[in-house]
This record gives C-alpha cells, sequence and structure tokens, in this order.
C-alpha cells in the first residue's frame, strides 16, 4: 500500500537550526504564528499549525540546538 503525504517536507542543515516555521520561503500571506520546532531528538518535527514535516538531512546533526 503506497501511502501520499499532503503536508510539505522541508529538509534541514545544521545551519538552518534552530528550526523555526513558518519559513522563509513560505508565502506571506499564508503565515501563522511562528514555532520553533525541537529537531535533535528524532531528526524531525512536524508544524503544530500548518503540519510541514522538517527533517535533518543525511549525515547532519543537530548540535545541541
Amino acid at each position: 500500500m503506497s501511502e501520499t503525504r499532503a503536508d510539505p517536507i522541508v529538509q534541514l542543515q545544521s545551519s538552518d537550526l534552530p528550526a523555526f516555521c513558518p519559513n522563509p520561503a513560505m508565502p506571506v500571506w499564508n503565515h501563522h504564528p511562528r514555532v520553533f520546532l525541537d529537531v535533535s531528538k528524532t531528526g524531525q518535527a512536524m508544524c503544530p499549525y500548518c503540519g510541514t514535516v522538517y527533517v535533518m538531512k543525511a549525515g547532519e546533526t543537530s548540535k545541541g540546538h
């Protein structure tokens, strides 16, 4: 069974931390309050407002953020 994901996925580098949403690439008309996302434990986090998933790129580390 193949499942398609409707929520966008953003790949992060360690230089992108701390991760927050909405990110600079999102259109201004669609902004919600800024939230900071903790990707240090699992390597990913989902925005509670819009469902965007933030994932660390392979080989990248969070270095305590």
